[in-house]
């Protein structure tokens, strides 16, 4: 039980600094600005149930994928460490990594582009690194570590969409310089899982190699 708990407290911490709903939601508060009441919640709604869907289907294809391109669990702890690092570092600095930001000029300002699936969906809310992270935790296929992924990322988009919801209230409250606090301090997070992932990917691809060689 005490393993269980410790594990679903780790993979929360893991979506959450990756995910940083506080910095997301100056993010989305921004790009929805325009947008009355209901609109942001339709928004904010499909966006969080698309990276939801998104997140979840790596989750539960995560080992057949491995099986289908021959990759090996090391190579993706020792790759999504890398990425998880990158994302962490870029957050220490006090900005966004490219890999879960968007670009105004990257996207078009017509009304019928739909922002929930993109940019917000992806790759701001299940990017790159929150791919990384969640095939990290579920690669295993243990149907127990599929469970608590899925769960740990289902329960952060229900706090990401209060946070959508009362975004304009909760910016002002934070201010620029909570949010640059936060956001560090989510960098300081993910750079340390990422070098524990990394150094689990060393540990598990030296250990699959010394029994290769026997």
């Amino acid at each position: 039980m005490h393993d269980l708990t410790t594990m679903a407290v780790t993979v929360f911490m893991g979506f959450f600094a990756m995910m940083n709903p506080i910095a997301n939601t100056a993010v989305f508060v921004g790009m929805t600005g325009e947008q009355s009441a209901a609109q942001r919640k339709r928004t904010a709604f499909k966006a969080l149930i698309s990276a939801f869907f998104i997140i979840s289907a790596f989750c539960l294809l995560g080992k057949a994928i491995f099986e289908l391109f021959g990759i090996t669990l090391p190579a993706l702890r020792l790759a999504g460490g890398i990425l998880v690092f990158l994302v962490g570092y870029h957050m220490l600095q006090g900005s966004s990594s490219k890999l879960h930001s968007h670009i105004p000029g990257e996207v078009d300002d017509d009304d019928d582009k739909d922002i929930a699936i993109s940019p917000l969906a992806l790759p701001i809310l299940a990017g790159p690194g929150t791919i990384a992270t969640a095939m990290n935790y579920s690669a295993s296929g243990e149907v127990l570590n599929i469970i608590v992924t899925m769960c740990a990322f289902a329960l952060l988009c229900v706090i990401t969409f209060v946070c959508f919801l009362f975004g304009p209230k909760l910016i002002d409250k934070v201010g620029a310089s909570g949010i640059n606090i936060t956001t560090r301090l989510m960098g300081l997070i993910l750079t340390v899982i990422g070098m524990q992932m990394l150094i689990q990917g060393v540990h598990d691809a030296f250990t699959l190699f010394q029994h290769s060689a026997v």
